[in-house]
């Protein structure tokens, strides 16, 4: 073993070829967690009294010192019509999902997070604004969860259990979440296709749900390699179909991440309720939100 290398906390082995013998309820073959961010509202801009105005939507500019009228429209597609049509498809394919919504989001759309509620959603945390928490220091960070965690609870009625952080989440914030309590699980990782424990101290167990950026419609932005509806669900069901397959003899779960103002628009919904017909269509098959993934794969894996 070389001894030349420096330390590190990273597990590049997983499970390896030895998956738990943990099944899915019903004997399922593949867990399905649709994903649906909600993020508008609490994007950067100076009209909402930020330090500057996001550049990460449909075109490649970025306004400064002043407010980006065509930015702040952009979000605004997401609430208005975007997220009418991913429910009617949540509804017509019986889908339990997850909302990933940003507190600030909620707290100008409150409406939204009692519907998909009444629907029987789950809302997870991500986050105040939609923003990185890399560099972030310690006490900042820590009152950005608190913050997010009451304006969920106002707007939803429940504290979340679940936390995302935008992609570049700090090396603080897991043992922020623990600190704060109520969370069963966050999202902070993309290293497997199963979820897996980590110790929260105290003899607790603490579940982390990995995230997928390529089963995604965020690859419709900016290079992404989505431009029909027809690519996102060529993707999504080509993944969809290997993890079936390999949940024939072990636990598999795919993730499917929305945004409103993406796959809400009338050119790429279709690749959505396609993918969703398919999987659908398929026995042993469980869509579930990411909280009772978290909880069965807790129950399922024994005594610490």
């Amino acid at each position: 073993m070389r001894t030349d290398l420096p330390a590190h906390d990273r597990d590049f082995r997983g499970y390896g070829d030895t998956p738990p013998p943990i099944r899915w309820p019903g004997d399922a073959r593949l867990a399905v967690s649709v994903v649906v961010n909600v993020e508008e509202g609490a994007e950067l801009s100076l009209g909402m009294g930020d330090e500057a105005n996001e550049s990460v939507y449909e075109v490649v500019e970025e306004v400064r010192g002043t407010r980006d009228l065509c930015m702040e429209s952009h979000f605004e597609y997401g609430t208005r019509a975007g997220w009418p049509r991913i429910r009617a498809l949540l509804k017509r394919y019986g889908v339990a999902a997850t909302l990933n919504a940003n507190g600030r989001a909620l707290a100008y759309s409150p409406w939204l997070a009692r519907e998909a509620v009444a629907d029987g959603h789950e809302i997870a945390a991500h986050g105040w604004r939609w923003e990185r928490h890399a560099n972030m220091p310690e006490e900042e960070e820590r009152a950005v969860i608190a913050r997010t965690v009451e304006a969920i609870r106002e707007a939803g009625g429940t504290a979340p259990v679940g936390w995302h952080t935008r992609s570049a989440t700090s090396v603080n914030t897991r043992r922020l979440l623990l600190e704060h309590g109520g969370f069963l699980y966050d999202s902070n990782a993309y290293n497997d296709d199963l979820p897996y424990l980590v110790e929260a101290g105290g003899g607790r167990r603490h579940v982390v749900l990995p995230y997928a950026f390529d089963t995604n419609d965020m690859r419709f932005q900016r290079g992404g390699g989505f431009v029909f509806a027809e690519d996102f669900a060529r993707y999504c069901i080509e993944a969809f179909d290997r993890l079936y397959e390999e949940g024939a003899k072990a636990p598999r779960m795919l993730s499917v991440g929305l945004h409103l103002r993406i796959i809400g628009r009338p050119g790429r919904i279709g690749g959505l309720e396609r993918f969703l017909a398919h999987a659908a269509s398929r026995p042993g098959v469980w869509f579930a939100r990411r909280d009772a993934i978290a909880r069965h794969w807790l129950a399922e894996s024994g005594p610490a």
